[in-house]
């Protein structure tokens, strides 16, 4: 057989070491409020208030009725066990102390007025005037406090038992151990199920900040995927013309070879990089021929959408202002999305409303609006994670647009967005090899 090594010696000191702390402690430790409902915070302390005050009367009528014990100690006496029920509220440790001095001063006042069979070194009610006080120790602390705290009266009780009980009196420590065993196991049922509560709700609470940081890195990763197809297909537009572009100059200079073939070479580099690091954005299921190549819709195809809405039974009227003219890639596919969302959004919360799609084309910007009237019938429930506003502020956003949503005067809800025709002069940031030769 092995031997096993005995621990070592601050391993076997450490837990004595940190129980003795907490049971010699005076530190605040204030009793939980109720959080819900809100009116009813207050109640725990309102009835352990209550509860101090029978516990301070029934002390001093079982001294004069019982024991024939009068005077100013009774006074002291019944309101130190009060006062230890209310200290329990906010030092429970503190207040279980204060409660044992207390039961030691009654202990040794009925020492010589114990009849015969009356009890000794509690009085009938004093395990109950303890006991609440006891609760709110399992309440607050950890169980092998608790077992302490209750071990420790119990065995205080037990050597005043053999060492200083009268003749004629009687012991009630089987019932003391039986009251304190119960209490202590119902504030540790108690303790638990807060503690289980509340890390119930900052679970909840982690879990809803994660599915939404989740949802909008998912709608960042798919508008990226779609800038990726966008920004793919004018690298390639810029390396074609970079390559033809000698041909087109009739005896063109070995310096306009060498700048357009560098112009070319970049570009090729610049669309590989650009392929490695988003490449793997393009599908979950990258093998998939069904979603290799895709166009991505513009406000051409918005007729199209507008049909397939009025087909599931929603109401739709377009208009359009201005002189329409495309536009860049990523503000036409921003722009169908925005409405494609917004459209989505009607129908899914507004049934029977009549929508109305205004879009208007600017000197320098794209208007954008999609107002719908008050449903005529009640919305079925839906399963969505009701992020669809975040991925249009994200898109209007990226542009360096601005999107605002909200309801309307009449029960109904509106969502708008302006749009810069040409985002790329709105959001360019000076090189600053730019700003040194400048």
């Amino acid at each position: 057989m092995t031997q096993q090594s005995a621990p070592p010696a601050e391993d076997r000191t450490r837990l004595p070491r940190g129980l003795a702390r907490e049971l010699f402690t005076v530190k605040r430790d204030p009793l939980p409020k109720i959080s819900r409902p809100r009116w009813l915070a207050w109640l725990p302390h309102v009835i352990l208030c209550y509860v101090a005050i029978p516990c301070g009367v029934l002390t001093g009528m079982q001294l004069n009725d019982h024991y024939k014990v009068y005077g100013a100690a009774v006074l002291g006496l019944s309101l130190l066990t009060s006062a230890s029920v209310v200290l329990s509220m906010f030092r429970p440790i503190a207040a279980w102390w204060l409660g044992l001095v207390t039961t030691a001063l009654i202990a040794w006042v009925l020492h010589d007025h114990v009849g015969h069979g009356q009890s000794w070194p509690w009085t009938p009610a004093g395990p109950f005037t303890l006991a609440p006080v006891i609760l709110m120790v399992a309440l607050r602390v950890p169980p092998r406090v608790t077992v302490s705290v209750i071990g420790i009266t119990l065995a205080l009780n037990g050597l005043a038992d053999i060492s200083l009980r009268p003749p004629q009196s009687q012991t009630i420590i089987g019932g003391v151990a039986l009251v304190f065993g119960f209490v202590g196991i119902l504030g540790y049922a108690l303790r638990a199920t807060r503690l289980a509560r509340s890390k119930l709700v900052e679970q909840e609470t982690l879990t809803e900040e994660e599915r939404a940081r989740r949802t909008l890195l998912e709608e960042r990763s798919r508008i990226a995927r779609e800038l990726h197809d966008v920004v793919a297909h004018h690298m390639s537009v810029i390396s074609i013309q970079a390559q033809v572009a000698p041909h087109l100059v009739e005896n063109p200079s070995e310096e306009l070879k060498e700048n357009l073939a560098g112009i070319r070479e970049n570009a090729l580099e610049a669309l590989t990089e650009l392929r490695r690091v988003l490449g793997v954005l393009r599908s979950e299921h990258p093998d998939d021929p069904a979603t290799r190549q895709h166009p991505q819709p513009t406000l051409a195809e918005l007729e199209g959408l507008v049909d397939n809405v009025r087909g599931a039974g929603l109401d739709v009227t377009t208009e359009i202002a201005g002189i329409r003219r495309p536009l860049t890639p990523g503000v036409e596919l921003t722009a169908y999305r925005i409405v494609q969302e917004a459209l989505s959004n009607a129908l899914r919360h507004a049934p029977g409303s009549r929508v109305e799609v205004g879009i208007a084309y600017g000197p320098r910007d794209l208007h954008l609006c999609v107002a719908n009237t008050a449903p005529t019938r009640t919305a079925p429930s839906s399963p969505g994670a009701g992020h669809g506003l975040l991925g249009m502020r994200e898109r209007a956003g990226m542009l360096g647009g601005e999107l605002a949503a909200g309801p309307r005067p009449d029960g109904g809800y509106e969502v708008s967005a302006v749009l810069p025709m040409d985002p790329q002069e709105l959001s360019a940031v000076p090189d600053p090899e730019t700003k040194r030769a400048t």
